[in-house]
């Protein structure tokens, strides 16, 4: 296996790289409290072999892990959960209450994900999904706290996303793990005006109301920093909420402009999500070529797309 990539931060945080596409697309968060462990997020289960490098990197046996945090059930967050399990011994697994069925019995899962990529593509990508024991999980309500080694971590409901979603406040450092409520940032489009963030409204369950509601509920937590699994940690968090709330303010507009054009349709969200960011990027001092820039997010744009397709079907029907 090629190098790992992982970035120390203050407090004890790390950011595994979790080889899912291309570097610096997917991170596993790491915290470290006293030589105990907790892993946030797990990516595919071909991610599972660079965890227990880097466990091993940092002077820990596997036994030294106590939780192990899936923000929400997608699949490049939680795909490999159940075989990351399988070499914890010591670990239990936490999930938000309505995401824990699915990694107990992943069959549902699967098929959706399926649909999504193409059951091809979904083999390629995530490999057979391990089931969870439901005697290691602990699901976590809104304000379950949890103490990694006395180091108290806060769970908080942030729907908008996914309804199965969770962000966790990790008290000592101040800091939030986003999964994907706070967006996506990736590290190439840093810029002399810092981090560039977009919104992901992936399929199945994106809704623009709670989603606004989530990222105000995080910011009014006054962290320093976020962790997102796309990608690492970013500050200038006042900014950035904003440039969210613009964001999907103007996926949603373009959206209902489109929603009645009919077949085409799909096709012309992805031409409009495109023009939109294209034109952020560049206000935000991006220099890198369009095909870069395409290269980058054309995943992003897809999965943006499908999503706001599904949220116009079922606008004012939920």
């Amino acid at each position: 296996m090629d190098q790992i990539r992982y970035i120390d931060y203050q407090d004890g945080i790390s950011a595994i790289d979790a080889q899912y596409k291309r570097p610096g697309l997917v991170a596993i968060h790491l915290l470290i409290e006293g030589g105990r462990a907790a892993i946030i997020d797990s990516g595919t289960n071909r991610s599972v072999d660079c965890v227990m490098q880097v466990l091993a990197a940092k002077g820990l046996q596997p036994q030294d892990v106590d939780y192990l945090i899936i923000t929400h059930v997608h699949l490049d967050h939680a795909g490999g959960a159940g075989e990351l399990l399988r070499r914890l011994p010591n670990a239990r697994t936490v999930l938000h209450p309505r995401g824990a069925r699915h990694l107990v019995d992943p069959t549902k899962l699967i098929a959706g994900v399926a649909t999504v990529y193409g059951t091809d593509e979904a083999e390629r990508s995530f490999g057979q999904i391990v089931p969870i024991p439901r005697d290691r999980i602990i699901e976590a309500p809104d304000q379950f706290g949890l103490a990694l080694n006395g180091r108290n971590l806060l769970f908080i409901d942030t729907p908008g996303h996914a309804r199965h979603h969770f962000c966790i406040l990790d008290e000592r450092s101040r800091a939030i793990f986003t999964g994907d409520t706070f967006g996506l940032s990736y590290r190439e489009f840093d810029t002399s005006n810092g981090e560039f963030i977009f919104p992901t409204t992936t399929p199945v369950q994106f809704d623009p109301p709670a989603l606004h509601a989530s990222i105000d509920r995080l910011m009014h937590l006054s962290p320093r920093n976020m962790f997102l699994t796309h990608f690492g940690r970013v500050g200038n968090l006042e900014r950035l909420a904003k440039d969210l709330h613009e964001c999907i303010d103007a996926f949603v507009s373009l959206a209902r402009n489109l929603r009645d054009a009919g077949p085409p349709r799909h096709g012309l969200i992805k031409r409009e999500i495109e023009r939109v960011l294209l034109a952020r990027l560049a206000q935000h001092g991006c220099r890198l070529k369009r095909e870069s820039i395409m290269d980058l997010m054309q995943m992003d744009i897809e999965l943006n797309a499908q999503g706001l397709g599904v949220w116009l079907d079922h606008e004012g029907t939920n």
